[in-house]
């Protein structure tokens, strides 16, 4: 039998606007920061940090230390969540933010393999494993702040704004290493890959701003006045909704990982085996990242309609469906034919991206959400991260046969399909709870 509930405190349209633009700009900067790693992987940091081996295992190397930002996101999910969920989400925002920019500059700093020899790649493993640590936390953050300011009919597209930050970064990503393909070559792996890390420090200050002008959640307020903290977040999570971790997991793993396969790999694919330019590679990126900007919010728009998690589904469908077929044309396309096949290919897999976020906050319970959302998305992420040096040994394996990113695309739209599935009746589960933060989320 249920009871009346108090309403929490709601923040004013205003403020909630501006948590909104704040959350935006946050993640751009932070997905600046992250995926400029994986597009100088792809194009650079192979003969910079690994200049003994062939072309084709240097660039291996590089995505694998790539990857190592994701090993590292769990580890930042539980700290950074067990921070949001206990002394806010706004100061643990602050923290995931200041330790990115940190790494990411001090990554423009460091000595190349010729200056320091092995420590090189080891300290640049490290710096990534800190980026790794603190995204861990700032993805979960920033849908969340965003969504609990949120009116509850406006979440799913509130929860779809931060997620513009990811083609904004990547816009940001793209035009930098552009202009840097105008240097020599000896120029840019002497100095020129530096510019677009050492530019994570202005970025950074920027951030910090912002996230300083925005107020604490309305619920995280009402769980702190009604004593509804939990002593360890994470393991409450584990304990009360492990079924909700798996599918939200599930669900994510597209959305993640279509990015690192269609950007990361795919550039260094375009380039080393089919022979394409750098600045055809990155032209398809950044054309791709525009139209994201206004695929994202008309699909959180779809999603206040008809549910985060059916638009998630419906994009990770689509995107199975064409898996093969995209990568066909992509292996006998010119260099117009490659950027309107990138291009065109990321529609679906950004359906899936834009209501992901809509889809987590929905099926978890605001008491332990900051860590539950984290930790969910990094387990996802170490899937993703390791997408394109699996891709890489798929193809080196198969001789590059033109359909062996089609297989790792499609297999990750069918999990996440499956992942979306169930939380339709996840959410509608939860949405029958009598907890008083869960009626009023």
């Amino acid at each position: 039998m249920s009871t009346s509930v108090q309403q929490p405190p709601v923040s004013n349209p205003r403020m909630a606007r501006r948590v909104a633009g704040a959350s935006f700009v946050g993640t751009a900067l932070e997905s600046y920061d992250f995926y400029v790693f994986g597009t100088a992987a792809a194009l650079i940091l192979g003969p910079v940090f690994f200049p003994e081996q062939d072309a084709l295992t240097a660039t291996l190397s590089a995505f694998l230390v790539f990857a190592m930002g994701f090993v590292a996101r769990p580890i930042g999910a539980v700290l950074f969540g067990h921070l949001g969920d206990r002394i806010g989400r706004k100061r643990t925002l602050i923290w995931t933010i200041l330790l990115m920019g940190l790494a990411t500059g001090s990554i423009g700093l460091l000595p190349d393999y010729d200056t320091i020899g092995v420590w090189a790649p080891v300290i640049l493993t490290v710096l990534r494993l800190l980026q790794g640590l603190s995204l861990g936390g700032e993805w979960g953050g920033s849908i969340l702040i965003a969504t609990e300011h949120a009116e509850p009919r406006k979440r799913a597209l509130y929860a779809s704004i931060p997620q513009l930050g990811s083609p904004v970064g990547t816009m940001l990503v793209s035009s930098i290493f552009l202009l840097l393909t105008l240097l020599v070559p000896e120029v840019m792996t002497g100095w020129g890959w530096r510019i677009p890390f050492l530019l994570a420090f202005p970025f950074l200050g920027i951030a910090i701003y912002l996230r300083l002008a925005i107020d604490e959640t309305p619920i995280f307020r009402e769980a702190t006045r009604t004593r509804a903290i939990k002593r360890v977040p994470f393991l409450e999570v584990i304990r009360s909704q492990p079924v909700a971790i798996v599918v939200a997991t599930a669900s994510a793993v597209l959305g993640i990982g279509s990015y690192f396969l269609m950007t990361t790999y795919t550039q260094a694919y375009g380039t080393d085996t089919l022979g394409l330019s750098q600045a055809t590679v990155l032209n398809a990126a950044l054309v791709g990242s525009i139209l994201q900007l206004v695929t994202i919010p008309s699909f959180g728009l779809l999603a206040t309609r008809i549910g985060s998690a059916k638009v998630v589904a419906g994009g990770a469908l689509g995107t199975a469906l064409i898996a093969f077929p995209l990568y066909w044309v992509i292996s006998v396309a010119t260099e117009p034919m490659y950027i309107a096949a990138i291009i065109l290919g990321g529609i679906l897999p950004t359906a899936s991206w834009a209501a992901l976020g809509g889809l987590m906050a929905d099926i978890f319970k605001p008491a332990t959400a900051f860590t539950a959302l984290s930790f969910a998305y990094s387990l996802a992420a170490i899937v993703a991260g390791f997408a394109p040096s699996i891709t890489q040994r798929f193809g080196i394996a198969t001789d590059g046969a033109w359909w062996h990113p089609g297989v790792v695309l499609a297999t990750m739209s069918l999990v996440t399909v499956i992942g979306a599935l169930a939380a339709v009746r996840l959410r509608a589960r939860l949405a029958e709870s009598e907890d008083p933060l869960v009626r009023t989320a």
